[in-house]
Parts: C-alpha cells; structure tokens; sequence
C-alpha cells in the first residue's frame, strides 16, 4: 500500500471545476495583479481570522519580512524568536539587518517556552535589552504558543508581538484565533499548507489600522499614490490568480480542518490498540483548536531507522526540522552551538511527521501504524 505524506490530487478533484472556472475568467480579463480577487480574500480572510484587516502578500516568507520592515526592525536591532522552526522565520530577521535572539521550546508543544522567554528578557542586560524591537512566537505543526504570557512578557517592555501563523490558520487559543492576538500575524499560502494556493502566496493580518495602511504602502514598492515614495518597500504584491484560488479553497478550510482533526484521533485510537503509543510521544493538544497542519511524533530511538523502514512500506514521513536554526552554518556568527538549546537540539533527533491530510483513509491509517508496531517488534 502507498501512503502519501500529502496527496493534493485528491484535494484538486474536489474543487476542479470552480478553479477552471475562475482561472478562466482571469484569464479573459487579463487582470493579473492584485485587483477584486485579492481584495475578496482580504475581506474573507479577516473574518476567518477574527482581524481587522488582511492584507494579502506574495509568500509567507515575505509576511514575516513585511511586519518587521512595518514595525521598523531593521539593522542592529535584535528579534527574540525559537530556534525549531522553518528557516524563514529567522532568515527575514537577518534579511532586515536584525539578529535572532533564539529562546528553546517546550518540549512538550515544540512551540517558543514563554517561561524562557520572560527569564531572557528578565535577565539581559539593559543595553542589550534596549535594542530588541520585536518577539516572534511561531504557532508550529498548527497549535498556538501559548500566548497570554508571551503577551505578557513582551507588554512588559513594550515589544510588539508577530505570530508567524504559517502553519496555524484557523488555529485557536483561548478562543481567539492565530493571527489576531499580536501586533501583526502572518500566514503562508505555500501549496502544502491546509490553506495553500497553487504556488506562493501569503497574507498579514493586523487590528492595527495605522499598521495596515503602512502593510499596503510597503507591499507596493512603498507608493502612495502611485509614483511617489516617501519609504522604501518592496514587491510583496499577491497575484490575483493565486487570490481566486485560495478564496475557493477557504470555503472549504472548515472541513478540511474537521478532517485532519478526525485522523488525529483516529491515530491516537490505534496507536493505543497496537501498542507502540509507550515508545513514541504523540502530539499534545494543549492551546484550543489544532488545526494539524503536521501530525508529528517524536520517536526517542532510532527514528531515522524508523523513517527508512516506513519509506520501504512506501509510507511517506518527514523531519520538521532535522538542524535547529542556531546550528545552521548560515547563523555560526550568532555565536550559538550544540548544548545551548536543548530542547529544540532533541526535537530535531526525534521528531518524525506521519501523513494526516485530511483524503486519507482508514486503511491508510492502519496500515502505517501496523508497520511502526512491526519496527518496534
């Protein structure tokens, strides 16, 4: 049997018809740059996140880059972040002209400790201190930080907050929803995402009006009105195609969601049948709604063996992520190494993600834990 890590083609079926259709008309109206569709999104996106405004980007990667530049982080400046992530979320940090501050995880959510977060803060010296101008927590596998002391933490010096919701939309903490509880939020449309769009694409959301007009300036080149630039922004333009297509996709986020949802506790069912559940940790449902973007356990032996095993069985699985980003050569002149964050260092040995979209089935299911069972022996 053959078990997809992801399988799109499943998802495309569903909704091929209202894709053509809208691609056609774009297509006939050659209108290909922002335009209704991407103010539709914007509009429709803001409600689903419970947000003011939503202002829609070019990729993820750029949202990141965009609040930092509309907050004025840029050269000098330090950005308290986690060190288990996608490499973005540092790398639009050092894009800007900052520095990465990185704070280890909770082992248990694999989201930023906001007890680590308060003691560094607590503990820096003040003319260090002085120059950090923003936290970024980062809503991983799609389950909210656990904000209310990040929040917490950075109102105590006046930092703003930007929650790298890529993997999180919909994602709920404390019944709000990721991307409405800090400064700005910023969401990635990357195909493989439960919302994504058929390439790049991205969006920030903000309940500040003041930020929101600053976003848009700043996506355009920083041209207000056209031709006049009184800052300097950037190509962050979001495409109308891509727009169309993720407006379809977000009528149906719900279920997708209600699906993902189903298989986890499906797994958590028969890894407890099978038994092997007391050599593996299973997620950890702890901040509201997961949305399980990634289903990933954390295998505390042989977990690259396990991985080689289950890719015979033809079971795709994947490691998010097997370097942390202190230990990346790209990041050596932070000064950082082996031991400083332990907790993200053991995440990055045992972690390992099991398919969970939402098209797979019962069988598909069983199957991959009956090959773990048989690894275990």
């Amino acid at each position: 049997m053959q078990v997809p890590l992801l399988d799109l083609k499943k998802q495309y079926t569903a909704i091929r018809e209202e894709v053509r259709a809208v691609t056609e008309e774009i297509y006939e109206s050659q209108y290909f740059i922002m335009g209704p569709h991407v103010e539709r999104l914007e509009k429709d996106i803001a409600a689903y996140c419970r947000t003011e405004q939503a202002i829609g980007v070019s990729s993820g990667s750029d949202a990141l880059i965009i609040a930092l530049m509309a907050l004025g982080v840029g050269s000098g400046d330090l950005v308290l972040t986690t060190p288990y992530t996608f490499f973005a979320t540092a790398g639009a940090v050092a894009r800007v002209g900052a520095r990465p501050v990185f704070v280890d995880i909770d082992p248990h959510t694999y989201n930023i400790s906001p007890t680590l977060l308060a003691q560094g803060l607590e503990t820096m010296p003040a003319g260090q201190r002085e120059k950090v101008k923003a936290v970024i927590p980062v809503h991983l596998y799609g389950q909210c930080a656990d904000m209310e002391p990040i929040l917490k933490s950075a109102a105590n010096y006046d930092l703003p907050v930007i929650e790298d919701a890529a993997q999180a939309i919909g994602a709920e903490y404390q019944g709000r929803r990721a991307g409405s509880m800090g400064s700005i939020g910023c969401f990635s449309f990357f195909p493989s995402k439960n919302l994504g769009a058929f390439g790049d694409g991205g969006v920030v959301t903000t309940g500040d009006r003041q930020l929101g007009e600053t976003l848009r300036i700043l996506r355009n080149h920083g041209a207000e009105p056209k031709y006049y630039h009184h800052i300097i922004g950037g190509n962050f333009r979001l495409d109308a195609l891509q727009a169309a297509i993720v407006s379809i996709k977000l009528k149906h986020l719900d279920s997708w969601t209600a699906g993902r949802q189903k298989n986890a506790a499906a797994y958590r069912e028969l890894f407890q049948a099978a038994g092997p559940a007391a050599r593996l940790k299973l997620p950890v449902e702890k901040q509201g709604r997961h949305i399980y973007n990634q289903f990933v356990i954390a295998v505390p032996e042989r977990r690259d063996d396990l991985r080689a095993y289950l890719q015979e069985a033809g079971i795709g699985t994947e490691v998010y992520y097997p370097v942390p980003l202190h230990l990346q050569k790209c990041f050596a002149g932070l000064d950082n190494g082996p031991g400083d964050f332990p907790a993200a260092e053991q995440a990055a040995l045992q972690t390992l993600a099991l398919p969970i979209f939402p098209e797979l089935t019962q069988d598909q299911q069983a199957y991959t834990v009956d090959k773990i069972k048989q690894f275990f022996g």
